[in-house]
């Protein structure tokens, strides 16, 4: 059994739409920081930012609720992307091998 065996993918076909964004070098340098220390896209950490200060600024109405798509956050990821491979392929010893 691979460490990988408990983890559940979930994806959801959203419609998306395009819209192009200038940052400035300083900003933009750190956001890709933080995208390769999370693993995670820019674009991502980017439509989470968006929807916290949509959120703090203007709270959803009882309507926009009903229209939202249902998400969880899972946590921080615990495997780097270029160990993933071999997690997935490499078994666990059991207790006592």
């Amino acid at each position: 059994m691979s460490r990988l065996d408990h983890w559940v993918i979930h994806v959801y076909n959203v419609s998306m739409q395009k819209l192009q964004i200038l940052f400035p070098e300083p900003q933009l340098r750190r956001l890709r920081e933080l995208s390769r220390k999370e693993d995670r896209p820019v674009s991502e950490i980017v439509r989470k930012a968006v929807d916290a200060w949509i959120e703090k600024n203007e709270p959803m109405t009882e309507a926009h609720r009903k229209k939202r798509i249902p998400t969880f956050h899972g946590g921080r990821i615990k495997v780097r992307a270029e160990d993933m491979r071999d997690i997935a392929y490499t078994d666990r010893a059991s207790p006592g091998e």
